[in-house]
């Protein structure tokens, strides 16, 4: 009886290890949000936006003065972050998604061939779970590394190329539509982030989001 006990108290420490593991996956800001996104419905009339602090930095609906643009971003988030929250998107059957992630991997290690083997996965299953949404696979914004802030994301800046060069094939491969960003924010060098665009290197300006806006503006 007594051992039955033990093994019961046992199981119980463990449930509670492994559920407080499985919190601490990502921040608690990510899991505010995805709480909040669970609350608030998408419906087939909806165009979302979905990616990490870049996108959550954006007032899509005033940008495009269209109430049926959502936000889904959440600061911090990745690749795995985002799949890991795609049941609340899609089961509402959205009308497009419009993708940009996988800085915040490339801050964390991963090489190039996991993000976008990720982002694969975010395809997939959005064609699966969500047949009639549109997909829009963003390329990842450049970085500059002249700003003291974020040398995890900005040291790291030529793998930004790498991931788009196989983003676009993904696309391809998966017949959806890939959108390039990336060549409309560099500077003369063809590869950082031009500086009239971001103050700290990683997270653009008013100006930035506006010239972003106008790029997929003929998407919507």
């Amino acid at each position: 009886m007594k051992n039955a006990k033990y093994l019961l108290l046992f199981l119980f420490i463990a449930s509670a290890l492994d559920t407080k593991a499985q919190e601490a996956k990502y921040s608690t800001y990510y899991y505010q949000r995805a709480s909040l996104f669970e609350q608030l419905p998408v419906d087939y009339n909806d165009i979302v936006f979905l990616g990490n602090s870049i996108t959550d930095g954006g007032e899509w609906a005033e940008l495009f003065n269209n109430p049926n643009v959502k936000n889904r971003g959440i600061s911090g988030d990745i690749t795995m972050g985002v799949y890991d929250r795609l049941d609340a998107i899609l089961k509402g059957q959205p009308e497009k998604i419009f993708l940009l992630i996988g800085i915040n991997d490339v801050a964390r290690g991963l090489s190039v061939d996991s993000i976008v083997g990720n982002i694969e996965l975010i395809t997939e299953a959005v064609k699966r779970e969500s047949p009639a949404t549109q997909l829009f696979l963003q390329s990842v914004l450049p970085v500059n590394d002249e700003f003291p802030g974020f040398k995890g994301h900005t040291s790291r800046y030529q793998m930004v190329p790498e991931i788009n060069k196989k983003l676009k094939l993904l696309a391809q491969k998966e017949v959806v539509t890939y959108i390039d960003l990336f060549t409309h924010f560099v500077d003369e060098s063809g590869i950082k982030m031009d500086k009239k665009y971001t103050n700290d290197g990683l997270h653009l300006t008013g100006e930035g989001y506006v010239i972003w806006r106008d790029i997929i503006a003929p998407y919507l």
